[in-house]
């Protein structure tokens, strides 16, 4: 049976020793007049002054370690100073309290649409996302696992662990099934490599 074809970025699924996800997430803050978009269920980078950006596959961002996926924000609107809790961030907003909520367990597995057919052989590889923009009705990323960029270092994001069991995701014979991943490169996963740095 084919998959339902639904684009939704990462979403938690579980923890890694098998518990349910419990919803813990933590804040960060995104700078005044950031530029980019950040949808909910994006990757989200750390950067320089203490604040986190949307990571991008191919640009500076693609080359630091996520440290974790992006789960809404508050700000105060600067056209009608009211609190704003939104589950994307629509980029270029000029306010001095942008909070992100950033799922940033290194244990914490998602669930990701692949773009294409993926088989039992491409679990424990290692992949990239697509780079699209997300829905701005309603705040979801549709961000995908893009499958034709497996590889076996670790220096990418996403490792695949399994594959989902819902029965309308999980046709290994046709494109879209839904994927188990955990994020391999974690900024926050501990030990650091030798030579890893901050940012």
């Amino acid at each position: 049976m084919a998959n339902v074809s639904e684009a939704f970025g990462l979403r938690p699924y579980r923890s890694l020793n098998g518990a349910p996800w419990n919803n813990a997430q933590n804040r960060y803050t995104i700078a005044s007049n950031y530029g980019t978009a950040i949808f909910q269920g994006d990757l989200v980078v750390p950067v320089t002054a203490g604040n986190v950006e949307r990571y991008v596959v191919g640009t500076s961002s693609g080359s630091v370690k996520p440290i974790g996926v992006f789960n809404g924000c508050f700000y105060t609107d600067p056209t009608t100073s009211k609190p704003t809790f939104s589950n994307y961030y629509p980029g270029s907003v000029v306010a001095s309290d942008i909070v992100a909520n950033v799922i940033d367990d290194p244990n914490t597995l998602f669930l990701v649409d692949a773009d294409d057919t993926f088989t039992r052989a491409g679990l424990f590889t290692g992949y990239k996302t697509t780079n699209v923009t997300g829905n701005t009705v309603t705040g979801i990323s549709k961000v995908q696992l893009d499958v034709s960029t497996a590889d076996t270092t670790n220096a990418i994001p996403l490792q695949a662990v399994d594959i989902s069991q819902d029965p309308d995701n999980s046709d290994i014979t046709a494109a879209n099934a839904n994927v188990i991943v955990r994020i391999q490169n974690h900024f926050l996963n501990p030990p650091a490599a030798a030579g890893d740095t901050g940012v």
